[in-house]
């Protein structure tokens, strides 16, 4: 091909915005080096600098759609269509994931390797599938080592609209200091109005933080993470003794899915898990790497304004965190998968109302499904539906317990379905199945696990269960369309 006309078809893969919207990119180590990496991807791809190679080095990041560079970035792109041209000679390939990794045995073979050796393996098997969840905090340590393993990464976080003033100017300050852009993602804003609008600002200190941080942060977290095949944490075994004390470098995600769909399609890596908090703070310190300045103030474990206070000398870091609630189950639902229902059940006990009250006697555990296209039964109202041989239309029914983190997992879906199904004549609803009515449900409505989802049709009283894991709006409504 003519240098020209390499030119021309080169320069058409750059779109206006300093994006490149095609199934082409490089990693650029600068005018006079030859490109060393080729990355093939189809989804639209930015361009950040990056401090981890040479002198006017690129890294490709994916970013949103759309997404723009920073203004000092813009010489990068006529540098960029140069490249590209040699680049279209190079043969590369950027190594796939072993689909039937055995992680378990993965985890085992790395539970002494560095938190650098497992960042690496990571990115290595992931490439632009995996994306580090970013805190605010002293889990900034993550950024250093994907930095130092010279490897293009991404960093996500979630921007909860509750955050320090100091955690977004540390936000910044991160983004300038690795040249990075962090993804960021925020909850919806019509669940936080109904939220406060129903509740007031403050109700986490009445009934749990849990309802308040699974629209904050839980469902943000679940979009974010249907993007992904993988994520990178910063959870440590010493953070929270309760739920944190056996956590393996790598495990395959329980409570979120990943961009595949279904049970398995999501890998969680911990590089962090097995390092204390002190050599944390020794490496932060080593490397002049920019902390969270409220770490100052005495605060050691970093979340919301309203959930986060300082600690005293000698507290435990979580102790500064939902200090009026149970000190042995501290999490926000990010990891809930750490909790063991077993244990998860010993705080909670159920009143004669069949209603979750935990057992230092404070409020309620929150409901799920709540939405006003779903019809809450009680006992004798799924008993009479069971009961029917005709029905005026069919109904869609999910057994669930609040409790349980599948159930979390999947309300944000059964919601959406529940609106979609509206106009299409089947009902949909829910049964709080545990507690006194969980050996009514096994008996009588096929429950095994939580959640099971049953389909009631119009002419048979048995109702059909759904068979898969995947819990998904287009698998639930494909399962309700084939049985209408």
């Amino acid at each position: 091909m003519a240098p020209s006309s390499s030119s021309s078809a080169a320069a058409a893969l750059l779109n206006g915005s300093g994006s490149i919207s095609s199934s082409l990119a490089v990693c650029y180590y600068g005018r006079h080096h030859k490109a060393s990496w080729l990355y093939s991807d189809r989804r639209t791809l930015s361009l950040v600098p990056s401090s981890t190679v040479g002198r006017n080095p690129f890294v490709i990041v994916k970013k949103p759609l759309r997404a723009e560079l920073k203004s000092s970035d813009s010489s990068a792109v006529p540098d960029l269509a140069n490249t590209l041209i040699a680049a279209a000679e190079v043969e590369g390939k950027v190594e796939s994931t072993n689909d039937h990794e055995d992680y378990e045995k993965l985890a085992r073979d790395m539970e002494s390797a560095s938190p650098l050796e497992i960042m690496d393996k990571a990115f290595k098997n992931f490439g632009n599938d995996i994306a580090i969840a970013f805190s605010g905090a002293e889990d900034v340590v993550l950024i250093e080592y994907a930095k130092l393993t010279g490897r293009p990464f991404r960093v996500f976080s979630l921007d909860t609209g509750r955050l320090n003033p100091e955690t977004h100017q540390f936000f910044d300050t991160v983004e300038k200091h690795y040249g990075i852009r962090i993804e960021y993602t925020f909850p919806n804003a019509v669940e936080v109005q109904a939220l406060v609008r129903t509740k007031g600002l403050f109700s986490f200190y009445e009934d749990g933080h849990q309802e308040c941080c699974r629209i904050r942060k839980v469902r943000p977290l679940k979009r974010a993470l249907k993007g992904l095949r993988a994520w990178i944490t910063g959870q440590r075994k010493d953070q929270s003794p309760g739920t944190r004390a056996e956590i393996p470098v790598v495990q395959i995600d329980t409570s979120f899915e990943g961009i595949d769909g279904g049970k398995g399609s999501l890998v969680k890596w911990n590089p962090l898990a097995n390092v204390k908090g002190q050599d944390i703070w020794n490496f932060l310190r080593a490397m002049n790497i920019p902390i969270n300045s409220l770490h100052s103030q005495g605060y050691i474990s970093i979340g919301c304004e309203p959930c986060t206070r300082p600690v005293l000398p000698g507290q435990h870091e979580r102790e500064g965190r939902w200090w009026w609630e149970d000190a042995k189950a501290k999490e926000c639902g990010l990891h809930n998968g750490n909790i063991k229902q077993e244990e998860l059940s010993q705080h909670i006990n159920i009143n004669g109302n069949g209603v979750a009250q935990h057992t230092n006697g404070s409020a309620p555990a929150s409901d799920l499904f709540n939405s006003q296209k779903l019809v809450s039964f009680r006992r004798t109202g799924i008993e009479n539906l069971a009961r029917l041989q005709n029905r005026k239309d069919p109904w869609l029914i999910v057994l669930y317990a609040p409790w349980c983190h599948f159930c979390q997992a999947m309300e944000g879906s059964y919601i959406e379905l529940a609106e979609q199904l509206e106009g299409m004549g089947v009902k949909v609803g829910k049964f709080r199945a545990d507690g006194d009515h969980k050996e009514f449900a096994k008996q009588k409505l096929q429950l095994v696990s939580f959640p099971t989802i049953l389909f009631f049709p119009k002419h048979s009283s048995k109702p059909v269960k759904y068979p898969s894991e995947k819990r998904d709006v287009d698998s639930l409504m494909a399962f309700a369309n084939a049985l209408r």
